[in-house]
C-alpha cells in the first residue's frame, strides 16, 4: 500500500534573524534523518536515544518539521528489538517517517508496521512500508526495499512511477542501500537490480539519501553528485564499520530547503551544539 501524504510547508519565524541576513533565503522546510541504529549483542540504543534528544532539542530552535528514518533499527528484525527501540521513538516529538532496511527483513512487513505505527502514536500513520511525503517545493519518495537491501520488478516499477507522476516536481528518493558502486568503500552493498539504473536517469530526481554502509564521516566521502544525482550518506548511530570499526561518533543530518530552491545538508554530532562546518554539503532543486 502507498501513502501520499499532502503537508503545508512552513516558513520560519525572521524575527531572529540579524540585520545582515533578513534579505537572505528562509526555509520552507526542515528535517532532520535519523541513519542506522540496530546494535549488537545487546538490544540497548544510547546513540539513537541520544539523537533523539538532541532532535527534540533542537525542535526549539530549528523548528524542524519532521524525521525520517533511513532503515535497519532492529538488528535481525528481533521482537526484542523493536521492543527496546519503541520507547526511545516515541520520545520523538515530530512526526517519524521510517523505511525499511534489510535488517527488518530478517522479520516480516508485518512486524515492522505493527512498530511503526507505534513509534508514531498520536502523530500520522503509514499505511505502508513505501510512500510519499508531498510538498510545496519537492516531494519525498520513501522506498522501502523488497528483500534485504535490494528491489523486485515491481518495487522498482513503483519508485519510478512515483517519480514520474511527480513530474516536474523535484524529488529526494530516500532509499536503505545506495546503488552498488555508488560508494567505493562498501562496493558490494546496496541495490543490485538492473533496472534501478533508469530510477537515476528521471529528470526530476535531485537526490538519493541512504545509509546502510555505517561509514565514518570523517573518513570518507559521504555525499557526492553522480549524473546529476546527490548521494547523501546518513550515517550510523550505534555502529561504525567503514573504514573500520575503531571510532564510532554518533550523527545525525538535517536538511533544509530554501525558498530560492537551494538545499543545505548540515551534519550533527550527537551531544554538541550547532553543525559540524566540515561536512556541510549544498545544492539546488534544479538538476
Amino acid at each position: 500500500m502507498n501513502l501520499r501524504t499532502l503537508l503545508p510547508t512552513l516558513l520560519l519565524a525572521a524575527s531572529t534573524l540579524t540585520p545582515a541576513l533578513t534579505q537572505a533565503a528562509d526555509p520552507v522546510l526542515r528535517f532532520a534523518i535519523l541513519g542506522d541504529a540496530e546494535p549488537k549483542p545487546k538490544a540497548e540504543f544510547p546513540g539513537l536515544a541520544a539523537a533523539v534528544g538532541h532532535i527534540n532539542h533542537l525542535t526549539d530552535t530549528l523548528d524542524l518539521d519532521f524525521v525520517i528514518g533511513i532503515g535497519d533499527i532492529a538488528h535481525k528484525g528481533t521482537e526484542l528489538q523493536y521492543q527496546a527501540v519503541t520507547p526511545v521513538l516515541q520520545r520523538l516529538t515530530l512526526p517519524f517517517y521510517p523505511i525499511m532496511g534489510n535488517e527488518e527483513h530478517g522479520s516480516t512487513v508485518e512486524r515492522y508496521m505493527h512498530y511503526a505505527q507505534l513509534w508514531n502514536q498520536d502523530k500520522v500513520e503509514l499505511e505502508g512500508p513505501s510512500y510519499v511525503l508531498e510538498f510545496e517545493k519537492l516531494a519525498l519518495v520513501m522506498a522501502s526495499p523488497d528483500e534485504g537491501r535490494d528491489f523486485h520488478d515491481d518495487g522498482v516499477a513503483w519508485v519510478k512511477q512515483q517519480i514520474q507522476q511527480l513530474h516536474p516536481k523535484p524529488v529526494l528518493l530516500v532509499v536503505h542501500g545506495a546503488p552498488v558502486g555508488t560508494f567505493p568503500e562498501g562496493a558490494d552493498k546496496g541495490i543490485h537490480h538492473p533496472g534501478f539504473a533508469e530510477i537515476s536517469t528521471q529528470p526530476n530526481l535531485v537526490a538519493m539519501i541512504s545509509g546502510d554502509l555505517h561509514m565514518d564521516l570523517n573518513r570518507t566521502e559521504h555525499s557526492k553528485q553522480i549524473d546529476g544525482v546527490h548521494h547523501l550518506h546518513i550515517p550510523a548511530l550505534e555502529r561504525t564499520k567503514i573504514p573500520d570499526e575503531d571510532n564510532h561518533v554518533p550523527m545525525f543530518r538535517v536538511l533544509t530547503v530554501l525558498d530560492d530552491d537551494q538545499v543545505v545538508v548540515d551534519t550533527y554530532q550527537v551531544g554538541l551544539d550547532g553543525p559540524l562546518e566540515r561536512h556541510d554539503y549544498r545544492f539546488t532543486l534544479e538538476r
